[in-house]
Order: structure tokens, then sequence, then C-alpha cells
């Protein structure tokens, strides 16, 4: 059955090939994109193009992930025109690249303000009529680095997604009395197919960063290289989109919470499946093990 699905950050990279996937497999989807009538406007015109030529329901609403007001009118206008959200997939993120001690505190706040705030103010705009309906799904775009290995330079972004995981994490047995679904779809270090590290933050207190370069001069490509020779030459990043696709059209309470593409293998699977079969023993123990799973 098609359902209605608001992707964020949606003008490039996972978002974007999600938005294809999703619309190709038959759902109504809104692609959200940032200033869609400036920066992104060839985004939309690409997307609108798309829908034209495969005959599919592809369709983008203008959302700023950091700006509540934007936020609201999103939903709220999506709700307008279809009735209900079915599936809000958190995607939008960006990435930072440089010594962490050189990234400012305002930097931090800005990356903390886009990967993890931001679908806070998207779940309180959305979850209302979830919970009245009793359905509904939250999809969290995660990342390897949270269990997985993560190479020098890239932790202010890393740790940014960690906190997303703990909330995905805590959300999951919420809301899992109102019947509403939360998975964790996981990619690994995808080094071309997405714009995550051109696009990526660099630190603005440029001395301390070249104070770095003194002993770890070059570290950045070399790190660039190394992930990319990890990966198997068949490596494609539609994968991830692949996969969210097939979550999405899984029943409810037939989801799994958490699902890894990984093809460099940086460990984070063998890792997240302990923490997760210590997660079900812990709720065991606490007589609560009934939020392990979704209420029809």
């Amino acid at each position: 059955m098609p359902k209605t699905i608001i992707i964020t950050g949606a003008s490039s990279g996972f978002g974007a090939l999600t938005a294809r996937a999703l619309a190709d497999a038959g759902h109504v989807v809104y692609a959200g994109v940032r200033d869609t009538i400036g920066h992104n406007a060839e985004a939309v015109a690409d997307a609108a193009a798309y829908a034209k030529e495969h005959s599919v329901d592809l369709r983008s609403v203008e959302l700023d992930v950091t700006d509540q007001a934007s936020v609201d009118l999103a939903i709220d206008s999506v709700t307008a025109a279809t009735g209900a959200i079915d599936v809000v997939i958190h995607n939008a993120g960006h990435l930072s690249n440089g010594p962490t001690e050189s990234f400012t505190v305002e930097q931090l706040q800005q990356l903390y303000d886009t990967n993890v705030l931001s679908t806070q103010r998207v779940n309180r705009a959305v979850l209302p009529q979830m919970r009245q309906r009793r359905d509904g799904l939250l999809l969290w775009i995660g990342s390897s680095s949270t269990f997985g290995g993560t190479p020098p330079y890239l932790s202010a972004y890393f740790a940014t997604k960690s906190a997303e995981d703990q909330l995905a994490k805590g959300y999951a047995v919420e809301l899992a009395r109102f019947g509403i679904d939360s998975a964790i779809v996981v990619p690994g270090s995808f080094t071309s197919g997405t714009n995550h590290f051109a696009h990526a933050m660099h630190p603005t207190d440029t001395k301390t960063a070249a104070a770095y370069e003194q002993l770890y001069a070059g570290l950045t490509e070399q790190v660039g290289r190394r992930l990319a020779k990890l990966s198997p030459p068949d490596a494609d990043v539609a994968e991830v989109a692949r996969e969210i696709v097939r979550v999405v059209d899984l029943p409810k309470g037939g989801r799994p919470f958490r699902t890894t593409i990984d093809p460099a293998d940086d460990g984070s699977e063998r890792v997240s499946d302990l923490a997760e079969a210590n997660q079900a023993e812990f709720y065991e123990r606490l007589g609560l093990s009934d939020l392990l799973e979704v209420s029809p």
C-alpha cells in the first residue's frame, strides 16, 4: 500500500537517491529541501523532471531542519495535501573534517543543530498525528562510526551521529506502545556517490589547524585514500536507498531496529549486535520487554 513519506535533506546524496527509489516503489514522496527557489532550485527541478519522466509521485517541499517554523509549515502542508504522513526519514546531515580542537564551539553547535536537534524539531511536529493514529515509522540514517572504527579528524561529526543514535533508541521504546516503528539504517563509509566530503565543514580556527599539520600533514588525504581502498570496487551508494525501501515496505512490527550497509566493514555491525542483545537483556530485567516490540 502506498505511503506518504517525507525525507529531510533530500536535495542530494542519500536523500535524493532514497526519494527516487521510494517514488519508484509506488510511494508518495516529499523531498525536504532547503532554499527551494534559491540555492537548491536546480535540485527541485531535477526531482520534478524525474517524476515526470518516470511517472512517479515525487514532490519537493521547502524544509529547513534548523528552523522550527519551516519544519512546522512543511509538516502541515504535506498533511493538508495528503491527509497524513506515514513515514519520516531523518536524513539531513552535515559532515565535518579537521582536527577536533580547531572547530569553534559555534561550529559544533551548528553541527548538532543540523544533525541532532533537527530530528527533534521534525518529531515534535509529526508525532502527534502518528500517536493519534497509533501508526507510523521514524527511519533514521545513522552512521557506522557509532559502533565501528573511527578515523581521525571526523570526531565532531561522529559525536553528533552518536547522539542521534541515542535519540533513535530512546524513541523506539517510547513509541512502541503507540504502534509507531523506529528503525535505523546505518551506512558505512561511502567515499563516492554523495556530496558528504565535498560539502564538509572545515575548522575556522585555521591557526590551530595549522599547528596540527606540523605532525599530521596530509592526514585528511591519507584517510580518504585508505577508506576508498577498504571498500570493494563494486560498492554502490544506491544500496543504502534500496535497503531503506525494503525497511519501509516491511509490515509494522516486522522491521529490524537496525540494518547496516558497510562495504568497508569497520566492525560496526558486530558491536551493535552485541549492544542490542545487551539492551534486550536489560529490558527483560526491568520487566519492560514489551517495549522492544511495536504494538499492533
